[in-house]
C-alpha cells in the first residue's frame, strides 16, 4: 500500500450510546485482477439494468481478533483481503470493469481490468466498545459508515466508475471491519455473497474458489417481441392522493427527520406472532411471510395511511431454483423479481393477520418461469422502470445469502450483511444465533431494518411491542 497522508476523523459510534474514535485512512487504490483477463464487452441482463437497481448499496462485516491460531499468525487483514481480491478478480473479471450504456439505455460492462476501489484504514476503537455501546448486539444502523466506508471522490456513479468500493479498517483489539459498496446492477445479494466467499477462500489459502462463477446473462434477455403476460402492479403508479416519500421526488429528508432501527425477532417472538394465525397458517407460514405481513400492518398503522389509499407489500423473490430458466450454478447476476401484494389501508388494518399473510404468500407463489419472462419483457417495453414508490413496503430477505459465513481466516463475522436501507425498502438479516444451546448452532435471530419518520417510528415500535404481547 503506498504511503499517503493519513486522515484523522472523529466519528460517532454505530450505536445509540455516544462513542467517538479516530479513523486514519491511506489513499485509495485500484485493485485489478492478479493475472491477465479477457478484454471484452459483456451485456448485462434485462433484469440487471432496471432503474430500481441503478445505484450503490452498502454492506458491512465485523470480525473479532484473537479468534484462534489463524488469527494469531501475524497476518494483516487489509493485506490478506487486498491480495485475495486481486486473485478473485481473475475468474470474476467483469467486476473489475466499468459500465456504460448502449442502445435504449442497455447496460454493458467493458471488461477493462481497471479494478475495484480499495481503502486501508485504522480506527482507535475496540470491537468490545462498539458492542457495549449497542447493548451487546452489533447491527444496523451504523452511523459511522461514512468513516468505515469512505466515499472516494468519483467512485459513486453507476457509469464509468468502480463496481465495488471496499474498505478494511483494523481495530485496536486485532479485529477489523470490512465495509463495501456495490453497484447493484452487477450482482444481487447472493451474487455478492458468492464473490465475497470466493475472496475469503483465497484469503484462507485455497487454490481456487469452491464455486466457479457463471455469467450467462443472455438467459434473462427479453423475448422478441416482448409479450408481458402478468399485470405487474409493482411498477404501476399508485392512484389517488398517496403518501409518496419526499426522497422519491429527488430530495432526501434531513437526517433528523428519519430514524433507522433494526428490530430483532428470535424464534420465540416469531412463534408469538404466529399464534395469531389460523391453525393451518400457524404450521405452514414461513418466518418471511409472517414478519412481512405483520410489519406491513404495523408500518401502515404507524404512518397513519388514510383508509382508502392503496398500500403495497413488495416481496423480492429469487428464481435461481426455477428449473425452466436453466440458470447455471455460480450465476452471480441479479436473479430476483419484485412482486406486489396490493390492498387498501383500511381492509389491511381491519382484517386479520392471517389475511395479510395469505396476500404475501400469493406473491411468492406467483414467481414461475413465465412470470420471470413476463417481468423481463415488461421492463424492456416500459424502458426499465423503477418499482412504484407510493405507500411502498419492499422486503428483501438477505438471511440466507451467506454473508454471516464469510471467513477470511479470522472466523465468521460478528455481523455480516446490509449496512443501511431507505424509507420504503427493508431487509431481513441474520443477527446471531438464538443462544438456546450456547453452542452457536441455534436457529438464529432475524433483524429487520426499518426507516421511518421519527414520530412514525415511535408508533411503529409501539405496534411491534403490542404484536409481541398478543
Amino acid at each position: 500500500m503506498p504511503e499517503a497522508t493519513e486522515h484523522y476523523v472523529q466519528a460517532p459510534a454505530m450505536t445509540t450510546t455516544p462513542l467517538a474514535f479516530a479513523v486514519r485512512r491511506r489513499e485509495p487504490v485500484l485493485v485489478g485482477p492478479a493475472a491477465p483477463t479477457p478484454r471484452e464487452t459483456k451485456r448485462l441482463s434485462d433484469i440487471d439494468d432496471q432503474e430500481t437497481l441503478r445505484g450503490h448499496v452498502p454492506f458491512l462485516f465485523l470480525y473479532r481478533g484473537g479468534g484462534g491460531a489463524r488469527a494469531d499468525d501475524g497476518r494483516d487483514p487489509a493485506s490478506a483481503v487486498r491480495r485475495a481480491l486481486g486473485e478473485a478478480l481473475v475468474p470474476y473479471y467483469p467486476l473489475a470493469g466499468r459500465l456504460r450504456e448502449v442502445e435504449a439505455r442497455k447496460l454493458v460492462v467493458d471488461c477493462t481490468g481497471e479494478g475495484v476501489m480499495f481503502v486501508e484504514a485504522d480506527a482507535d476503537v475496540r470491537l468490545a466498545e462498539l458492542e457495549a455501546a449497542s447493548s451487546g448486539e452489533l447491527r444496523p444502523p451504523f452511523p459511522c459508515m461514512d468513516q468505515l466506508l469512505f466515499d472516494v471522490d468519483g467512485s459513486g456513479g453507476v457509469l464509468n466508475c468502480p463496481l465495488l468500493l471496499i474498505q478494511v479498517t483494523r481495530l485496536l483489539c486485532g479485529g477489523f471491519v470490512l465495509a463495501l459498496r456495490l453497484n447493484h446492477t452487477i450482482c444481487d445479494a447472493i451474487g455478492l455473497a458468492q464473490f465475497m466467499s470466493a475472496t475469503a477462500e483465497l484469503a484462507r489459502g485455497l487454490p481456487a474458489p469452491t464455486v466457479a462463477p457463471a455469467w450467462s446473462r443472455e438467459l434473462l434477455e427479453a423475448r422478441s417481441p416482448p409479450r408481458p403476460s402478468f399485470p405487474h402492479r409493482e411498477f404501476d403508479a399508485v392512484p389517488g392522493n398517496v403518501s409518496v416519500p419526499r426522497w422519491a421526488a429527488g430530495a432526501m429528508p434531513a437526517a433528523a427527520d428519519m430514524i433507522t432501527r433494526t428490530f430483532t425477532f428470535g424464534p420465540a417472538d416469531v412463534s408469538t406472532i404466529k399464534s395469531g394465525l389460523p391453525p393451518h397458517l400457524r404450521k405452514t407460514a414461513t418466518t418471511f411471510e409472517t414478519l412481512t405481513a405483520a410489519l406491513w400492518r404495523a408500518r401502515t398503522a404507524a404512518l397513519e395511511v388514510p383508509a382508502d389509499e392503496e398500500v403495497r407489500a413488495v416481496s423480492i423473490v429469487g428464481f435461481r431454483g426455477v428449473p425452466e430458466l436453466v440458470l447455471p450454478a455460480g450465476y452471480y447476476g441479479n436473479a430476483c423479481v419484485p412482486v406486489a401484494a396490493v390492498t387498501t389501508a383500511g381492509p389491511l388494518l381491519a382484517g386479520s393477520l392471517g389475511a395479510a399473510v395469505e396476500l404475501v404468500r400469493e406473491t411468492k407463489a406467483a414467481v414461475t418461469a413465465e412470470y420471470v419472462r413476463s417481468t423481463v419483457d415488461l421492463l424492456v417495453l416500459r424502458r426499465r422502470p423503477c418499482v412504484a414508490l407510493g405507500n411502498l413496503f419492499l422486503v428483501s430477505d438477505n438471511r440466507h445469502a451467506g454473508f454471516h459465513r464469510v471467513d477470511f481466516g479470522w472466523g465468521e463475522p460478528v455481523y455480516g450483511g446490509p449496512a443501511a436501507t431507505l424509507f420504503g425498502p427493508s431487509f431481513l438479516v441474520h443477527v446471531g444465533d438464538d443462544g438456546g444451546a450456547g453452542d452457536g448452532k441455534g436457529m438464529g435471530k432475524v433483524g429487520v431494518l426499518i426507516v421511518l419518520p421519527r414520530p412514525a417510528m415511535e408508533r411503529f415500535a409501539s405496534e411491534v411491542e403490542t404484536l409481541l404481547k398478543s
